[in-house]
């Protein structure tokens, strides 16, 4: 079975057209269409990666310079949900007929830091981000300490399963009551924070593997302390728990028991730290002396400059875009969701989204893994026919909605 998403040609042609959007017209139709082509590059890179095939995605992004590009688009996101987002919230004015659109631009920012973990693997990218790397670095050092200051506080969001995410996302489409979508998106948007602090995790240690710049290690040494934040991560370990005495490590983005034969073997996230924390302290490019020369000094002085400029061209003017967005963007008609559903139906292309997932399918009764999938909307797994009858009430109204949606895509006549 052909599992590709994009042939390299229609990449090339996603790649050359990205472009950084001022804060203003983050979920716009535009936006919107570039976000479609991110996912669909983020979801071949990775089974490209995965398959150890081609990685033309990689190739294309550093050719056409276009991680920083990626940079600035996933930084834009995270000031847009940290002012924009909240104020939208209290809007006494936002009825919108759905949050789908709310929730793509919420999801972007995952969709990136995905992709920017399965390129920046490899020493090439790292060094096609040019000046964006300081940037990345203020980024990861950001989600990491506050990955490190929740977990100390006991306040980490997940999701155990993505499935319900995406059943949640189905259900705004039946315009749930205003304030229930809203509740769900916020706590939609703390899971994947969660998610995305710890692909940050992954993007710092590949960024510590390759930089041999100046001003990338002076900001992760000096601006940053980046061991101290490690450490502490090291220390609290965020991705494991103790639950009813079962200790649980959160792996392929859902939380697994581990048996007592293996509680101390070291997870992927475990490694990554261990190995950023060697790279910074004993890599030779770290502990070497440097001659503060004129030239040296004016690389150590370089900032980052994304968030800063984002921030600073948007001061004051928060809740101004939250209504501008409110009027122009996050309510779009019932043609236009017909037409995006369509879109997005193509994007999410169910095959291609279960070659994504890092085990197989489990049934949603008994947990135990699956073959057959719920015919009527193609969203729920089980193992056996009986398994289905017993979850069948459960499953009722999320199979109605998943259905409904999967009918907006193909017939125009069906009101949304």
């Amino acid at each position: 079975m052909d599992t590709s998403v994009i042939l390299p040609g229609e990449a090339e042609g996603f790649v050359q057209s990205l472009e950084t959007f001022p804060l203003k017209e983050v979920g716009s139709a535009r936006w919107s269409r570039q976000h479609e082509y991110i996912e669909k590059l983020n979801m071949q890179a990775i089974l490209s990666a995965s398959a150890m095939h081609d990685e033309f995605v990689k190739e294309l992004l550093v050719s056409y310079g276009k991680i920083p590009v990626l940079v600035h688009e996933m930084i834009l996101v995270e000031v847009w949900k940290q002012k924009v987002f909240p104020i939208l919230c209290q809007l006494q004015d936002f009825n919108p007929k759905n949050t789908f659109n709310l929730y793509m631009v919420i999801h972007h920012e995952a969709t990136i830091i995905n992709l920017l973990e399965t390129i920046m693997f490899h020493k090439e990218s790292c060094e096609a981000a040019y000046e964006s790397v300081l940037d990345l670095v203020d980024y990861c050092h950001r989600k990491l300490t506050l990955l490190a200051s929740k977990a100390t506080r006991g306040d980490v969001t997940t999701h155990d399963q993505r499935r319900e995410t995406d059943k949640a996302v189905v259900s705004s489409i039946e315009s749930p009551p205003l304030f229930h979508a809203l509740k769900e998106l916020q706590t939609q948007n703390a899971a994947l924070e969660f998610e995305i602090s710890l692909k940050a995790v992954s993007v710092l240690r590949y960024i510590t593997d390759h930089t041999e710049s100046i001003s990338v290690i002076n900001r992760l040494l000096c601006t940053h302390n980046m061991p101290c934040v490690l450490v502490q991560l090291i220390d609290c370990c965020p991705w494991s728990r103790c639950r009813e005495g079962e200790l649980e490590k959160y792996m392929n983005s859902r939380w697994q028991k581990i048996p007592v034969e293996d509680r101390l073997k070291m997870t992927k996230l475990d490694g990554q730290v261990w190995i950023s924390l060697y790279n910074l302290l004993l890599k030779e490019d770290c502990q070497r002396k440097y001659d503060f020369n004129s030239f040296n000094k004016s690389q150590l002085l370089k900032i980052p400059e994304m968030c800063n400029h984002i921030v600073r061209e948007n001061s004051g003017k928060w809740k101004a875009i939250a209504k501008y967005q409110v009027k122009e963007t996050f309510n779009p008609s019932e043609s236009e969701l017909r037409l995006q559903a369509q879109r997005l139906a193509q994007t999410y292309n169910l095959n291609v989204m279960e070659s994504l997932l890092p085990e197989k399918p489990k049934c949603g009764s008994c947990g135990k893994e699956a073959a057959k999938r719920c015919s009527r909307c193609q969203g729920e797994w089980y193992c056996h026919r009986e398994c289905q009858v017993k979850h069948w009430p459960n499953h009722k109204k999320a199979c109605q909605l998943m259905a409904t949606a999967g009918r907006l895509t193909t017939d125009p006549t069906i009101s949304s």
